[in-house]
């Protein structure tokens, strides 16, 4: 049995991640200060005698009493409307609090991995995007308060791996979807997902041929596990290489749910990416993990939940 300590552990990805943890038998140290995680999603958890929850803000310290076996570093905004709505707390979350994730690491010699993202390759100019792709990133663009913390945050765990010895994994993950999306977080599958179960238009941004490569949550936690429990330093892309237009996610979405709305265009969002899907490559050859749960398959999973959400009914 190990102790982790998961900060954003009360967010989506992270609270799957918290739960796949304990279901496994170790103990779990969910730290998270709600700005865009729910105590909803580990409300499940907290019976659990190997859970605990601690509200904090990792930007502003990292201090846990006891053993820790290791650290998974998930705590950040990632829905365009949360990273831009707090641009501050995101870069703040990808400097100050990568930098205290990984002392805590390093104070008890234990494994530490970085949640990095898809968003490090921009506006790819390369297709499918390998990890060896530095990206076409924007600086200063709106989008950048995300894309370059994260980078940053890549280029402070490796610089601690090169300067002192520290055993580092980082994962870039690509769309994730999945039970205990937030409603109205500004992710494009839960948009489609409560635009059509409230019979409200779908709205596309842009003609729609831009593409999303989706995963299921329950397959992107699986390898976070392993990678968590590999020693490989990475970085590794996580997501299913399945490619979708949006117009394509949207109509599959109409599909699954039988709802008759229309589907709407509006502009595009500055610097959102023209295509965007993974090579794989690399996990499975170092972790031998790969997705098995199809688009059709997890979209269905994740209909039926918001199906169960009474705020949906509310819209």
């Amino acid at each position: 049995m190990s102790r982790v300590v998961v900060t954003g552990g009360a967010g989506f990805v992270g609270s799957h991640l918290c739960g796949a943890l304990l279901a496994r038998g170790d103990e779990v140290l969910c730290i998270d200060n709600l700005s865009t995680g729910s105590s909803g999603n580990v409300d499940r958890l907290t019976a659990h005698e190997q859970f605990a929850f601690v509200r904090a803000d990792v930007s502003e310290g990292l201090h846990v009493e006891g053993r820790v076996d290791a650290v998974a570093h998930l705590a950040c905004p990632a829905s365009p409307l949360d990273y831009l709505r707090m641009p501050l707390e995101t870069l703040a979350v990808g400097s100050r609090g990568t930098e205290w994730a990984l002392q805590l690491a390093e104070h008890h010699g234990c494994r530490f991995l970085l949640a990095s993202t898809s968003e490090v390759y921009g506006d790819p100019t390369v297709h499918p995007q390998p990890e060896s792709y530095w990206g076409n990133v924007n600086p200063i663009g709106p989008r950048s308060v995300y894309d370059e913390s994260k980078r940053f945050a890549e280029a402070l765990t490796m610089a601690h791996h090169r300067a002192l010895g520290a055993n580092v994994g980082i994962v870039r993950i690509f769309n994730t979807y999945g039970p205990q999306m937030r409603i109205g977080d500004g992710r494009i599958v839960s948009n489609f997902v409560t635009q059509a179960l409230s019979h409200r238009p779908l709205t596309v941004y842009g003609d729609g041929s831009q593409t999303r490569s989706i995963c299921h949550v329950d397959d992107l936690v699986r390898g976070l596990v392993a990678m968590l429990d590999s020693t490989h330093t990475g970085p590794l892309n996580l997501g299913n290489p399945t490619e979708l237009s949006v117009l394509e996610l949207a109509r599959m979405i109409l599909a699954l749910t039988g709802a008759d709305v229309e589907i709407v265009h509006r502009p595009l969002p500055e610097d959102d990416p023209a295509r965007r899907r993974p090579d794989v490559t690399q996990a499975r050859r170092a972790l031998g993990w790969q997705p098995t749960i199809s688009p059709e398959e997890g979209l269905r999973r994740t209909i039926d939940w918001f199906r169960t959400q009474v705020e949906i009914v509310a819209q």
